[in-house]
């Protein structure tokens, strides 16, 4: 198997497997052919490429359209743009009929936008779409997973939206990894003291924490939930009631995406102590993307901090 050092790459490179067996697989551009890493596609498929310029709005139109001629769009920028800008577009054009478009969004979180700033990096992307009726909804965690998330929903029919970064995510997975679409995966393992949900590119940081955490007499479960819907209730409740507390992890705001999602299935079906680590209902600065995580609440010692609290308010 190919080693996919970035998740750009890696959803250009599942886009361009399937449309090998697939000629109905096409690609849908808002002036991003190169932010996507997708010359490739464009140079071998020059036919299957619809380039819409900057007008986020028109290519979902033009995404939609294409859906329903029984194509597969895939429609890739950045996640801010297709989830904000092209908002109802993509309510009301693709996800009301439920068509066939997978939509691509760059610059997940500040990890994954890089230097761009607050216009470029997506930070309420995941939110927006969960609240989407019949959006399917993955997060990733590298390149190699990335391309495992691509293919396991190229099988769905209807809309999705995969989260991918700046290309220059740390690797975490092996090329072989896989994605069982609607599933957690447990990362780590020390004990049941504390669970720690998480996914995207700050997974690394989420397992040297409960490296650290270990070391401290804490023992947690690093608990990946790539897919936030559909939500894998079964697999949230386990882990909530091995481990009775909970830290939610996500490099997005803490309203409406992991953090709301834990907090939803643990109120509905195993209340236990959650403590949220996220953006806090704040705009970040732009700056180097480690010095942001950092700045803003998502430094390994903060995960760390927030698994020792949630550790102690463990059930009796």
């Amino acid at each position: 198997m190919t080693t996919f050092k970035g998740s750009r790459e890696a959803v250009v490179a599942c886009m361009m497997d399937l449309a090998e067996t697939d000629p109905k697989i096409v690609f849908v551009s808002a002036d991003s052919v190169k932010a996507a890493r997708a010359t490739a596609f464009v140079e071998k498929y020059p036919k299957r490429y619809f380039e819409a310029g900057i007008a986020e709005q028109t290519a979902v139109a033009i995404a939609a359209g294409l859906a329903t001629c029984g194509l597969k769009p895939y429609l890739i920028t950045y996640g801010g743009f297709i989830t904000m800008r092209a908002c109802e577009q993509v309510r009301t054009f693709v996800a009301y009929p439920h068509l066939d478009v997978k939509f691509v969004g760059l610059n997940g979180g500040l990890i994954g936008g890089e230097r761009e700033g607050v216009t470029h990096q997506s930070l309420e992307d995941l939110a927006i779409m969960r609240s989407i009726p019949g959006m399917t909804v993955v997060s990733p965690a590298d390149g190699n997973e990335t391309y495992f998330a691509t293919k396991a929903v190229s099988r769905i029919k209807g809309p999705a939206y995969i989260r991918v970064g700046s290309g220059k995510e740390h690797d975490i997975f092996p090329s072989d990894i896989g994605f069982e679409l609607g599933k957690i995966r447990i990362v780590k393992k020390y004990g049941s003291d504390v669970a720690l949900f998480t996914h995207g590119f700050i997974m690394d940081r989420v397992i040297k924490a409960a490296e650290e955490l270990n070391a401290a007499g804490v023992k947690a479960t690093v608990a990946e939930v790539a897919t936030l819907k559909p939500v894998d209730v079964d697999g949230i409740v386990a882990v909530l009631k091995d481990c009775e507390t909970a830290v939610s992890v996500e490099d997005h705001t803490v309203i409406g995406a992991l953090g709301s999602l834990i907090a939803e299935t643990s109120a509905d079906h195993y209340p236990v102590s959650l403590i949220r680590v996220g953006l806090q209902d704040v705009f970040p600065e732009s700056g180097p993307a480690d010095a942001l995580a950092d700045a803003y609440g998502l430094s390994v010692a903060d995960i760390v901090a927030a698994g020792k609290k949630a550790a102690a308010k463990k059930r009796a």
